[in-house]
């Protein structure tokens, strides 16, 4: 006779395993319900955030590092804490000057003038650099004195733009567009240089000449190097800014110079270092804008692995 089949006889839950498998069994259904749409952007945003940590967590450690180093200096006694106060005293002015309506009004005051100067130097930087891009002969003649000019600091010129226009907002955006049309100029035309001859020649054979092979096709090619250009023509503007609004006083109007000057003159460290620490921050988060731009560009040009 054939052997009856062995009854395996299941074992009574216990409590605990009854509730993971009902979390189990409703986390399923869970995910069912949300669909694939939802679960893409559940896995998106999770990527996203640890993405933006994984960009977190070294500058963290860097300014942590920078303010443990600043306080072991001023408990060495290397100068007096009138002179050189310690990062509690400076952050705590700092928090108090953020929250005024002066400190705001003075952002504003600087903003205003960098991003008209920087517009200005593009304007003038951009077409410097077409233009000697263009003509091998113009490069000549002026192409060292562009990088003459890009190597002379700033503050040189502010005597001449004085007597030039005496103290106004027309001196301050003469060095802002003196500082920073030259590293634009050289960025757009190095980025022309390394366009690859065999880009040329496709689009002539598609039929672009003159400016609509610049605008197409050359133009966009060199955009790698136009944009480190321009972050470098930031740099130079923000520097040529913060110089001219220390020398160029106009009318005591309120400004982040006006606000560093006045700190000097009233010997009060800890506003001064307040707005240092305001400056350098403008100038990180500019940067952070210039460098999303370029990878947005290494993106689309496929030169990147995500």
């Amino acid at each position: 006779m054939p052997a009856e089949p062995t009854r395996v006889r299941a074992e009574p839950m216990s409590g605990d395993d009854a509730a993971d498998a009902e979390g189990r069994r409703v986390r399923g259904i869970d995910a069912l319900e949300l669909g694939p749409e939802r679960l893409e952007e559940e896995r998106g945003a999770a990527v996203f955030a640890a993405r933006l940590w994984s960009a977190t967590w070294p500058k963290l450690l860097a300014a942590a590092i920078v303010l443990v180093g600043w306080q072991l200096v001023v408990w060495s006694g290397w100068r007096p804490v009138y002179v050189l106060p310690g990062p509690d005293r400076v952050l705590a002015t700092l928090v108090e000057e953020v929250t005024s309506a002066p400190f705001w009004e003075a952002v504003r005051t600087t903003m205003e003038r960098a991003v008209a100067g920087f517009v200005l130097a593009f304007a003038v930087g951009s077409a410097v650099g077409l233009l000697i891009s263009r003509f091998a002969v113009l490069r000549t003649a002026i192409g060292s004195l562009i990088t003459g000019l890009q190597t002379m600091p700033s503050i040189v010129w502010f005597p001449f733009a004085m007597l030039l226009y005496g103290i106004s907002e027309a001196a301050i955006m003469f060095v802002i567009v003196l500082g920073a049309a030259p590293s634009i100029a050289n960025g757009l035309a190095n980025g022309v240089d390394y366009v690859p001859p065999t880009l040329r020649r496709a689009g002539q054979v598609m039929g672009l000449r003159g400016i609509a092979l610049y605008r197409i096709l050359i133009v966009p090619a060199a955009l790698p190097m136009f944009v480190s250009g321009l972050k470098q023509g930031w740099a130079f503007s923000w520097r040529s800014l913060m110089a001219g609004e220390l020398l160029v006083i106009i009318n005591q109007q309120n400004s982040i110079g006006w606000a560093l000057s006045q700190s000097r003159a009233m010997n009060d460290a800890d506003r001064l270092l307040a707005y240092i620490l305001i400056v350098m921050a403008i100038g990180i988060l500019i940067d952070v804008l210039f460098n999303r731009a370029d990878a947005s560009i290494r993106k689309r040009w496929g030169l990147t692995t995500s």
